[in-house]
């Protein structure tokens, strides 16, 4: 008869799960080495068929029928086809993961360029409404500007009609004489308009002079709101409608351009003391004044391009 091969892998891995070797070279024989679960299922179908390992010494007599076991130790073992498995599906595994991590990186850069193009767009929003708002002021300016040569030319022509006022009265008081009907006379002109206009040229000259020196004159515009602030708040005062000229304070931060002791005199002050003082008499007080320069003043410190546009 001839002698069945034993797969020496399948029997490894038989014995190691805890079968005898008789018994599990006889599964391997009975299912015809076919694989490690049939073999299994043989075991169990016979398991409580007597064990070879327990045979009587007459049993270890030559036995006619027994068959010659021949060993194949060259089979390959089911552990080296379990790691080969196993480091396949690793290497799946990993194929996977760098393939999502790939996909991952191609997101993010998608992502990048999104939010680059959407920074770009904004930044250029940014860039359009600025320029509009420039485009704004500087037509607002102009039309400041516009009113103020208006009102300057008001002025001289007022200033004109004043010089000729003795001659004009002369004239007129003539006329009444001959016509008697004649009462109405002419409309004052309006100084409080051409004061404040005057304000605002001071402030344009001090800051086309200084206009490399923005903090010096921001310094010069306020501390001149506070001394007509002050004199607001205080008229009664003396010690706030008093300034010496030689004040080193005063010196730093308006002193330093006749542009700003003009202004001061346009709010009613006055030199005295031989130009060593700026005196504002309570008696020529005049309000009104002071809040209109103090109007001029807050317009000036809060419009970044107050005077820069004009020549």
């Amino acid at each position: 008869m001839d002698a069945l091969q034993v797969n020496y892998g399948l029997l490894s891995e038989l014995e190691f799960m805890g079968f005898s070797e008789s018994r599990a070279k006889k599964a391997l024989q009975s299912s015809g080495n076919s694989s490690i679960e049939a073999a299994i299922n043989w075991l169990i179908d016979h398991e409580n068929d007597p064990d070879d390992d327990q045979k009587s010494p007459d049993d270890d007599q030559d036995d006619p029928t027994e068959v010659p076991v021949i060993i194949d130790i060259e089979g390959p073992s089911i552990s080296e086809e379990v790691e080969s498995r196993s480091q396949g599906l690793r290497d799946r595994a990993r194929s996977k993961m760098e393939e999502e991590a790939k996909k991952l990186e191609r997101e993010r850069e998608k992502e990048r360029i999104q939010s680059g193009k959407e920074l770009l767009m904004a930044k250029r929003r940014a860039e359009e409404t600025e320029r509009e708002r420039f485009i704004a002021q500087r037509k607002k300016d102009k039309e400041e500007e516009r009113r103020a040569r208006d009102r300057v030319r008001q002025k001289l022509l007022q200033d004109k009609a004043e010089r000729m006022g003795i001659h004009g009265a002369s004239l007129m008081n003539e006329e009444k004489r001959q016509n008697p009907l004649v009462t109405k006379s002419a409309p004052l002109p309006d100084y409080s308009a051409q004061r404040t206009e005057l304000m605002r040229e001071c402030l344009r000259s001090l800051r086309r002079q200084y206009k490399e020196d923005d903090t010096k004159v921001k310094r010069a515009f306020q501390t001149l709101l506070i001394y007509c602030r002050n004199v607001v708040n205080n008229p009664n005062e003396e010690k706030f409608r008093k300034i010496r000229l030689r004040n080193p304070a005063f010196q730093a931060r308006v002193g330093f351009c006749r542009e700003g002791i003009q202004f001061l005199e346009l709010c009613g002050f006055e030199r005295v003391g031989g130009d060593q003082f700026l005196f504002l008499p309570r008696e020529k007080l005049d309000m009104a004044v002071l809040k209109s320069a103090g109007i001029v003043l807050h317009s000036a410190i809060t419009n970044p391009f107050f005077g820069l546009l004009s020549k």
